[in-house]
């Protein structure tokens, strides 16, 4: 059985308002019985308390799914939320999308 991968690719500020579009992206993709969820967030500039928020809650329903989910091409500000707030503990954070493809290559 082939594995379904869906990548999500936030642009912009990832705030409150963004975090409510993507939650709702997440749940659509677990609807359609995704595996594994890629979140790249190359295009972000920002993220404020409301969309790290909004991650959180989609971790939350991704692993009642029994799916996974990682992320990959934070910023440095994001990696300093991230770090803040121990979520680099809680997420599977990769460098690059290329750096994820090859680890998930390897597994």
């Amino acid at each position: 059985m082939k594995t379904s991968i869906k990548v999500v690719q936030p642009v912009g500020i990832f705030d409150g308002i963004k975090a409510v579009e993507f939650c709702h992206e997440i749940n659509e993709s677990l609807r359609n019985h995704v595996k594994l969820i890629v979140i790249d967030f190359r295009n972000v500039t920002f993220m404020d308390s409301s969309g790290l928020g909004g991650l959180v809650s989609s971790l939350k329903a991704v692993k009642v799914a029994g799916v996974k989910l990682f992320l990959c091409s934070i910023n440095e500000q994001i990696s300093m939320l991230f770090e803040l707030t121990n979520m680099d503990q809680v997420f599977e954070v990769f460098s690059s999308r290329e750096e994820l493809e090859q680890t998930l290559l390897q597994s």
